[in-house]
């Protein structure tokens, strides 16, 4: 299988055509509509017995014309970069305020209610340089992001501006989900670049008097219909247990989602394809998964029709690639004791492929409902150093895909679905 992928490999030409025929892929627009037609089609070719849809609906969130940001009153700082953060309310023409810097929510708590009243909360906080597992960098800092205008808007202020998910310093701003909650004034949430960000800090600190305006257009649309798509090769013995292979089909509307997951739909249907001619034991079934990135309701859904099945057929295992088309390393390991340590006692046989990392570990965001029918949730662990360099940003795009890197993701979730489907897990 390693060595069909790598030198006939379909990963990295069905993302070109991803990217490049179809673009970015936001629940909800007509993008998006169109890469499930491309799901179909490259699934059918993948050799699948079966490909069908799930109808859900879907969050619809329009970004509007491109955002301005502008700070007003520091010397050498004009125009910076901002996005709208996604799900966020405009800004009804030009937003103007004051600004103040905080890099968590209790030192915003703890800040006099005249420091915040009528301003816009500036959040700084960077993502941790020190952790090796970029991951936990993240996790460290997107809270400001998710909850910032909630935490903001309770203490008074009219808009927020969050410091981008990065770890190096460049002028892309990233987008992401934001949330607001009932009873609580819905403001104006944007992200500043990385760079930016550390101008406008400095500026604060010789000027805390200056102000920043923004421009906003976005707006949230009635739910509009999404699909998973859905594509499985039958077990030759024990076609009643299952086992999932998948990637989120959505992406952020900034770029052309080709990490941030058009990889991870790649290469679960490469997956499919590299095993249809082996026969597996058990059905492998490959789910271009829906709305993963503002509101899981694609992964929701293939729950809830799992749940259906389960009298007649189990989900023994579920497969995610979610983190990048880089350089495999090896799985998280989401589920019992037993299993993981069944996983660990196959690394002798994944070592020739540097992709025997096998720990404990989260398996993904798609797959996380499946625990409920005792699924085993593994997620594929490529190597994470680049991936925030283009998460939710302009810079995820094909060209920022290495096509052996990719091909050999593919490779790897094949070789880990065939080790489950002939010995069980």
């Amino acid at each position: 299988m390693f060595d069909e992928a790598l030198t006939r490999g379909q990963s990295y030409e069905n993302l070109r055509v991803l990217c490049k025929q179809i673009g970015a892929r936001l629940s909800g627009s007509p993008q998006a509509a169109k890469a499930v037609e491309w799901g179909v089609a490259a699934l059918k070719a993948a050799g699948a017995d079966s490909v069908w849809l799930q109808p859900c609906q879907v969050p619809h969130w329009e970004r509007g014309k491109p955002e301005t940001g502008r700070v007003l009153g520091a010397k050498n700082l004009g125009n910076v970069p901002v996005c709208a953060l996604g799900g966020s309310v405009g800004t009804t023409g030009k937003l103007t305020a004051p600004v103040v810097e905080v890099r968590t929510f209790e030192e915003l708590a703890a800040l006099p209610a005249e420091r915040v009243k009528g301003r816009i909360v500036f959040f700084n906080r960077p993502m941790e340089p020190r952790n090796v597992v970029s991951f936990a960098s993240y996790g460290g800092a997107v809270n400001q992001r998710g909850r910032g205008a909630i935490e903001a808007a309770r203490r008074g202020a009219v808009g927020v501006v969050v410091r981008s998910m990065n770890l190096r310093a460049d002028d892309y701003p990233h987008t992401g989900a934001m949330r607001y909650e009932d009873g609580t004034p819905k403001i104006p949430a944007a992200a500043i670049s990385t760079t930016a960000a550390d101008q406008l800090s400095t500026a604060l600190k010789t000027t805390p008097d200056l102000r920043f305006e923004l421009r906003m257009s976005c707006r949230t649309l009635p739910d509009a219909p999404g699909f998973n798509v859905v594509g499985e090769i039958r077990g030759s013995a024990r076609s009643q247990e299952v086992i999932v292979v998948g990637g989120h089909l959505d992406s952020w509307d900034l770029a052309e989602g080709a990490h941030d997951d058009g990889a991870g739909c790649v290469q679960a249907i490469e997956a499919l394809r590299l095993l249809k001619n082996h026969r597996p034991a058990r059905t492998v079934r490959a789910v271009l998964f829906a709305n993963e990135e503002n509101g899981t309701r694609g992964a929701q859904e293939y729950a809830r029709q799992a749940k259906l099945e389960a009298p007649r057929r189990r989900h023994l295992a579920a497969i995610e690639s979610d983190a990048g088309g880089f350089a495999p390393r090896g799985f998280g390991i989401q589920g019992a004791p037993e299993a993981v340590q069944r996983a660990q006692a196959w690394r002798p046989l994944l070592k020739p492929y540097l992709v025997d990392a096998v720990e404990a570990g989260h398996g993904g965001t798609d797959i996380d409902p499946l625990g409920e029918l005792g699924t085993v949730r593994i997620g594929l662990s490529p190597d994470s150093q680049r991936y925030f360099d283009v998460h939710h940003a302009a810079t995820d795009v094909f060209e920022a895909v290495n096509r052996r890197e990719l091909e050999l993701g593919g490779a790897a979730m094949a070789a880990l679905v065939w080790l489950i489907s002939e010995r069980g897990l």
